[in-house]
């Protein structure tokens, strides 16, 4: 065999192997930490400062406002082909012209996040940057540019969107036209803030990125759910970021980031009229951002846990309502931990209220799972089939679980009875003054069991009425 013939041999081989690494690794945050994990492995003597400029270097963060508080990524070592390449699609950021995200990866708890600017908020934390450093480079960067491509409309903020497949993501779609920043953006930067801020605060080095990483990712929850997980996990974003920042000086920030990034990448000075319009945007912006992220639960919606369509034509419901339903779902009757159990529980109940009782969707609005997060059941705007002769007067909650001799965890019931009922008021989903009712209250059933309907008497809302008398399960009503 003769040397041209090896050569040719061995150039295919390396391609093979590097389309496999890359194809070996889903952006999933499971992989993406594998994938940093294995940079590690192959040079045991990087600290975590080399190996984020390494990963900066290979997806292109390296502009002038980001080398004004950052190392230049261009110092660090380039890193084998099918890396490189692997990453740069995690972590640079973009949003194509028919609505798929890039540089965003799935998280074990059923969000996404942008990686850029988790990957900017850790390193400035290694360096013991300054809060407004922090905030520039995580939360404001970009915001120019965004404003730029936004079109008037009523939201500022999102959308979501959904993987092709949750098991090994790799398209994400987002839901519609992409607004100042998506959701995914929004999860990244909290993400980066809050672990930025966390190691800038801790006197003890940072050893391994990988190691950071799959403690706030990939924590698995214990029977208790989220009543006994640590502080510092995915699960607990939004309150984390609670205490990070305050509504207040949002804006005043933002804007100081906006002036400073076209400073240093050299735009030409903002004029007073588009000063003037960002400024009411941004606005907007932050009093939207205050309503889905401090008042509002997360909530995972439908395609994500793998709804079916529903079936025949929704019955729109007459907002605002004056009643919240409170139910258990008996079966399953364990509490979820997690997204995937969680998810497979939404899926039962749906076909089992679709195909068993012929409904046409699962029937409750919302539904709280003890991972930490609200799934959406028929959501704001649709009437549900969950309290007889009662649909059209209120949403319907159930908590997964049999809750006859036990109650949900304290933290699943604060995020209905604190921040799902607070975040309906807010959007003009319930009344201000609404009733908060057990199943049994208003149908003959134990439903939501007797230890929880005890708790739920407790509520400052709460309210009975006459029980009416029990009704078969035939049709919605």
């Amino acid at each position: 065999m003769d040397k041209g013939w090896w050569k040719l041999t061995l150039a295919l081989l390396v391609l093979l192997v590097s389309t496999y690494a890359e194809a070996s690794f889903s952006y999933h945050m499971e992989d993406f930490i594998r994938a940093v994990k294995q940079i590690e492995d192959e040079d045991p003597g990087s600290d975590p400062s080399t190996v984020l400029m390494r990963l900066r270097r290979a997806a292109g963060l390296n502009d002038a406002f980001i080398r004004h508080f950052l190392p230049d990524a261009q110092a660090a070592s380039e890193m084998p082909a099918n890396l490189s390449e692997y990453f740069r699609k995690a972590v640079h950021h973009r949003v194509l012209e028919d609505f798929k995200e890039e540089g965003v990866v799935l998280t074990p708890d059923g969000t996404t996040v942008t990686v850029a600017p988790l990957l900017l908020g850790i390193e400035a934390g290694i360096l013991k940057l300054k809060r407004q450093a922090h905030f520039h480079l995580t939360f404001a960067k970009d915001l120019a540019v965004s404003f730029r491509r936004h079109s008037s409309g009523t939201h500022y903020l999102g959308p979501d969107g959904c993987w092709n497949n949750v098991a090994s993501p790799q398209v994400f779609t987002l839901s519609g036209k992409p607004n100042l920043f998506t959701i995914a953006q929004i999860n990244g930067r909290m993400d980066g803030m809050i672990l930025g801020m966390e190691i800038s605060a801790n006197s003890s080095s940072l050893l391994k990125l990988s190691s950071l990483l799959k403690e706030y990712y990939s924590h698995r929850l214990d029977r208790k759910g989220m009543d006994s997980a640590p502080r510092l996990i995915s699960q607990r974003r939004r309150e984390n970021f609670k205490l990070l920042v305050f509504p207040s000086p949002l804006m005043r920030k933002v804007m100081t980031t906006v002036e400073l990034e076209q400073r240093l990448t050299g735009q030409p000075k903002m004029k007073v009229e588009t000063k003037r319009k960002l400024r009411a945007v941004v606005k907007m912006a932050m009093k939207e951002f205050v309503h889905m992220y401090m008042d509002c639960p997360p909530i995972i919606s439908r395609c994500m846990w793998g709804a079916e369509p529903y079936r025949g034509t929704p019955t729109g419901l007459s907002l605002p309502l004056p009643f919240l339903f409170i139910h258990h779902t008996h079966t399953p009757s364990e509490p979820c931990l997690t997204f995937e159990k969680c998810s497979a529980d939404m899926r039962a109940m749906q076909r089992f209220h679709q195909e068993d009782r012929g409904w046409d969707d699962i029937g409750y609005s919302f539904v709280a799972g003890s991972d930490g997060y609200i799934y959406e059941g028929r959501g704001w705007d649709i009437q549900g089939a969950h309290t007889s002769g009662q649909n059209s007067k209120g949403y319907g909650v159930s908590f997964i679980g049999d809750y006859q001799t036990n109650l949900p965890s304290q933290h699943a019931m604060s995020l209905v009875r604190d921040q799902l009922a607070s975040c309906a008021v807010n959007r003009g989903g319930l009344v201000s003054s609404y009733t908060v009712r057990g199943h049994r209250d208003v149908v003959s059933t134990t439903c939501p069991g007797d230890a929880f309907y005890k708790e739920i008497s407790t509520w400052e809302h709460f309210g009975k009425v006459k029980t009416q008398k029990p009704r078969a399960w035939k049709a919605e009503e």
